[in-house]
């Protein structure tokens, strides 16, 4: 199977802490985003010119989250996701929660804090990073208060849940997510700091 991947990209990261965790072999193909040619490259495997791509012998799979279901629906055994019914529905309620919310307003701040700057953008937009800040302290609530009485989203380990929702969380210092007065996210997030998935998968 080959991964389409950038290491900046915390949804192709997620794929990566699945493969890792289940013990699954990627071929690595590294896609340089500034590269006109890679990009046209992308749009042929994945119309929406977007990473990560799943390769697995000409089945193509877009989406990171879809892609992270798949990998477990093919792995004998495996404990990640869940079989019962009601605790899938639960794992996949984070999935969608961390795609659809939180994911994507960590993405604002890390695009106004971090990369508008390190591709000659300009400056932060100061109500763009307010209106961000303000929703992820929202979203922050939620996630410290349904930690509150458990290590892990999901069950009694970690679960897909935890590595969708806690992806974008490696540019917690860099795009300055207003989250370190959570304590209970933030010892979920070391928990998870801990664990061979995360340190194997950093970036360099």
């Amino acid at each position: 199977m080959r991964l389409f991947h950038h290491s900046l990209s915390s949804n192709a990261r997620r794929v990566l802490m699945v493969a890792e965790q289940l013990g699954l072999p990627l071929d690595i193909v590294n896609v340089d985003l500034m590269s006109e040619g890679d990009r046209t490259r992308l749009h042929e495997i994945n119309p929406n010119g977007k990473l990560p791509v799943l390769d697995d012998g000409g089945f193509l799979l877009w989406e990171s989250c879809a892609i992270m279901q798949y990998l477990c629906d093919i792995t004998p055994r495996q404990q990640l996701y869940p079989q019962d019914a009601r605790v899938r529905a639960d794992v996949n309620r984070w999935l969608f929660w961390g795609s659809q919310h939180f994911a994507e307003t960590v993405s604002i701040l890390s695009f106004e804090n971090l990369w508008k700057g390190m591709i000659g953008m300009g400056e932060a937009d100061p109500a763009e990073v307010a209106r961000a800040e303000g929703e992820l302290r929202k979203l922050g609530a939620v996630l410290d208060a349904h930690l509150a009485q458990r290590d892990w989203l999901v069950g009694e380990a970690v679960s897909l849940a935890d590595i969708a929702v806690v992806a974008p969380l490696m540019y917690l210092e860099q795009a300055r997510l207003p989250l370190g007065d959570f304590p209970n996210l933030m010892r979920w997030f070391d928990r998870i700091r801990q664990l061979d998935l995360w340190k194997n998968t950093e970036a360099g």
